[in-house]
Formats: C-alpha cells, structure tokens, sequence
C-alpha cells in the first residue's frame, strides 16, 4: 500500500480558536498523487484537536467556540496544576484525529464540510501530520 506523509504548522493567536485547514490538507493529498484510499490528519498534542464540521457558515465557529467553553469551563477546580486542563478535556472529547476518504484524487468531504484544527491552549505554534494511504 503506497504511503504518503508531509506535516505542516498553523499559528493560533487566542486561546480558544478555530483554523480551517482544508486547503492544506487538499494540497498534501494532491502532491501524493493518489486517487483512492485514506486521508488521515492529525494532530500530535494533548491540548488542540482535529475536528470536521459546516465550512460554509463562519457563524459555525463562533458557535463552536462557545460550545466549547460551556462544555469544559474554566471555572472548575482541577487538579492538574498547569492549568490548562480544560484544553486537556476538550482535545480528548474532540478527538486528536480524522480520517477522511480519498475519491478521485480529492478529500471526499461533504458539500458543506471542512477540516478544521482545534486550538484549546493558544496561542501556539502546532504541528499537523497528513498520512495519505492509497
């Protein structure tokens, strides 16, 4: 089975944000010249996640972000002392990865989806790994 892998970065600037990275993920795919199989994104840290969701609505976001906060507040008394332990709830609720499948060369997303990286602990510098399988 061909495999193919590129990592990229993306920059958050708030604590809480929402990047759209499906272009970056479109071209990766493109570059490894494959037409069916597997597309995976993931991201390699305990605070951020990889999420797929409505890409035609920026309204979408905001609303993410605010679900976000309501699920884990701040406000709790946690024991991990770092104090980022509602980033550490959320990556683990959204997950650190999606698998997405490869039809005719393209990402087979639905018509209004997109492939967003999910800050919890910002802002950073992340990393993101495309593992394309054909």
């Amino acid at each position: 089975m061909p495999v193919y892998r590129e990592d990229f970065t993306v920059e958050s600037h708030r604590s809480k944000e929402v990047l759209l990275i499906t272009q970056e993920v479109a071209s990766i795919l493109r570059k490894s010249g494959m037409q069916e199989g597997i597309c995976l994104v993931y991201t390699p840290h305990t605070t951020a996640a990889i999420a797929i969701n409505e890409a035609a609505d920026p309204d979408v976001l905001d609303d993410m972000i605010l679900g976000f906060n309501r699920l884990s507040p701040s406000l709790i008394q946690y024991s991990h002392k770092e104090g980022n332990s509602p980033a550490h709830l959320l990556s683990s609720l959204i997950g650190p990865s999606e698998a997405i499948p490869i039809k005719d060369g393209k990402l087979d997303l639905g018509l209004w989806q997109g492939i967003y990286f999910c800050e919890f602990d910002g802002p950073r510098v992340r990393k993101v790994a495309v593992q394309v399988l054909g």
